[in-house]
C-alpha cells in the first residue's frame, strides 16, 4: 500500500506539495480508504514523505550493486553513488524541490537531518566502506556537505544531462579528499609524536641517590 500512495502521490506533489491534500488525491487514485491509508502511513506525510526518501536509497543500492564498484577509485564510487541518489529518486526534480522545501520547515528540520544522514550514511556502506574509528564520522560528516551542495546544484541545473552538476560534484569530491588526506596525515604525524607524559617525566628534576 505505501507504494501504491507514493506512485499515487507523485503527480500531485508539484501542485499540492508533501501535504495531507496530496496524501489524500493519492488515496483516492491509488483506489484505497481513508482507513487503509492511515494503516499505510500512521502520521500522515510525515510517513509518505519518510517513505519517499527510504525508498530514494534503496533505489539507489540497487543500483549501485549492478556496477563493477571494484575498478573505481573511491571517488569514482563516491560520485556515482550521488549522481544515482539523485537520478534513481521517484518524482525527479520537482519531487525533491519541494521535499526540499518542506524540510527547510522548523517542525521538519530534524527528520531532514536524520534523513540526510541516513543517505550518507547508505552511500558509504554501499561502496564497501567499513571504517568504525572516528574516520566513520567524518566521512558521514563530510559526504553530507558534498550531497547537500551537489543536489542544490542538481535541483536548478538546465545543462544538457546535468553536466554542469557531475562536474561540480567531481569539484567538491576532489576537495574532500584532499582534507580527508590532510587529516589523516596529521593523525598519523601525532601519533608519531612521543607521549606528553614521558616528556614530563624526563623534564622533571632527578632525586639524588642516596
Amino acid at each position: 500500500m505505501r507504494q501504491r500512495l507514493l506512485t499515487a502521490a507523485l503527480p500531485h506533489v508539484p501542485l499540492d506539495g508533501w501535504s495531507p491534500q496530496c496524501l489524500s488525491a493519492a488515496t483516492r487514485d491509488a483506489g484505497l480508504s481513508a482507513a487503509q491509508a492511515r494503516i499505510a502511513f500512521p502520521r500522515s506525510t510525515a510517513d509518505l514523505v519518510d517513505f519517499h526518501a527510504r525508498e530514494g536509497d534503496r533505489r539507489m543500492k540497487a543500483a549501485l550493486a549492478t556496477r563493477d564498484l571494484g575498478a573505481l577509485r573511491i571517488r569514482e564510487r563516491i560520485a556515482t553513488a550521488v549522481r544515482l541518489r539523485l537520478e534513481t529518486a521517484d518524482g525527479g526534480r520537482e519531487a525533491a524541490r519541494r521535499l526540499l522545501a518542506l524540510a527547510a520547515t522548523p517542525g521538519h528540520a530534524a527528520w531532514a537531518a536524520r534523513a540526510l544522514y541516513r543517505t550518507v550514511d547508505a552511500i558509504w556502506y554501499a561502496i564497501g566502506d567499513d571504517s568504525t574509528n572516528v574516520n566513520f564520522y567524518t566521512k558521514r560528516a563530510l559526504l553530507a556537505g558534498v550531497y547537500a551542495s551537489t543536489l542544490l546544484v542538481w535541483l536548478n541545473d538546465d545543462s544538457e544531462d546535468s553536466a554542469a552538476t557531475w562536474a561540480f560534484l567531481d569539484r567538491r569530491i576532489k576537495d574532500v579528499m584532499r582534507i580527508q588526506k590532510a587529516r589523516d596525515q596529521l593523525e598519523r604525524a601525532v601519533g608519531r609524536l612521543p607521549s606528553p607524559f614521558h616528556l614530563l617525566g624526563a623534564m622533571a628534576p632527578r632525586r639524588p641517590a642516596g
